[in-house]
């Protein structure tokens, strides 16, 4: 195994063009893990941890520019108020010191459906710039998962930034684990509330062979809060549009069984996690916690 160590981002770029097959690596905390168990053996390494730009954030008006190896210690600590669903996942990622190494783009190369970052970065519609020797272009977060572990890279491209959407509605992120601390998602779910568009967005992890929105459900949600009025008065949400909505979230996964939870036991937490959130990010709009909505276009 060759450890290549370019100092600056051309340099991984043209590093990654001569091999292709060279596995990236910056906190290590997914790779190292499957080095040590033997479970892979790339014949190439590439630290990324010279290249500053990865460590870097931009906020702007609209959209937060994460840099793939930002750990999700600096997101809880420095963007919570902006981006609080991927906060409330950086916060259940394992423990203090892999927080401190870990992030959201390596979350994203390993792609593993219980990746703790894909539930928020799908409900809040992240967009994922990657970049090669050829150019860079944006991959919209829905499409960026296409198989277990897999993802939309092509050979020669890495992940450069993470655009993320400035939250203007409440957003919640919970999961299912076996223990408090350490422990990969039995289940898990986000979910984000978008009243300037009077839109709901979700998503779903370790629950089906890839992180996944459930889009029925969400648009069973958009339709029965504008129908009946419920970003205009905030209202309560009635029992029967929270169930009805943690049926339809239930309804999307498509489980395993294995040693950590049943193929039963995740569809019935994620339709009680999906139906706790709703409640909780509802009771924070209607406390103000949101921009106003907008009226839809006719």
């Amino acid at each position: 195994m060759e450890f290549l160590r370019p100092a600056g981002w051309e340099e991984a770029l043209a590093a990654k063009a001569e091999h292709p097959a060279a596995v990236p690596i910056a906190g290590g905390t997914d790779v190292m893990v499957e080095i040590n168990f033997d479970h892979r053996r790339p014949e190439y390494l590439l630290d990324l941890n010279r290249i500053a730009l990865l460590r870097e954030w931009e906020i702007g008006e609209d959209v937060v520019r994460l840099g793939a190896s930002v750990p999700y210690t600096q997101i809880m600590e420095h963007l919570r108020a902006r981006l609080p669903g991927l906060a409330l996942a950086s916060h259940t990622v394992a423990s203090p010191q892999i927080r401190n190494r870990g992030s959201v783009g390596g979350n994203l190369g390993t792609a593993s459906p219980a990746g703790d970052a894909h539930p928020a970065l799908l409900a809040a519609g992240a967009q994922v710039e990657v970049e090669s020797v050829r150019g860079s272009r944006l991959i919209p977060i829905d499409a960026f998962y296409t198989g277990v572990k897999r993802n939309a890279l092509a050979p020669d491209e890495l992940i450069k930034t993470v655009h993320v959407s400035v939250a203007d509605g409440p957003q919640q992120f919970s999961k299912v684990g076996t223990r408090n601390a350490m422990v990969i998602a039995v289940c898990a779910f986000g979910l984000a509330l978008h009243p300037r568009t009077r839109s709901v967005r979700t998503g779903i992890g370790s629950a089906a062979p890839t992180p996944v929105r459930a889009k029925t459900a969400e648009e069973f949600l958009a339709a029965a809060l504008d129908e009946d009025g419920f970003w205009e008065s905030r209202k309560v949400i009635t029992p029967s549009i929270a169930k009805q909505f943690g049926d339809l979230a239930a309804a999307a996964c498509n489980p395993i069984d294995d040693v950590r939870g049943t193929a039963a036991y995740r569809r019935h937490a994620v339709g009680v996690l999906a139906r706790r959130q709703l409640l909780w990010t509802w009771e924070e709009y209607r406390a103000g916690g949101a921009a106003a909505p907008r009226s839809p276009a006719r």
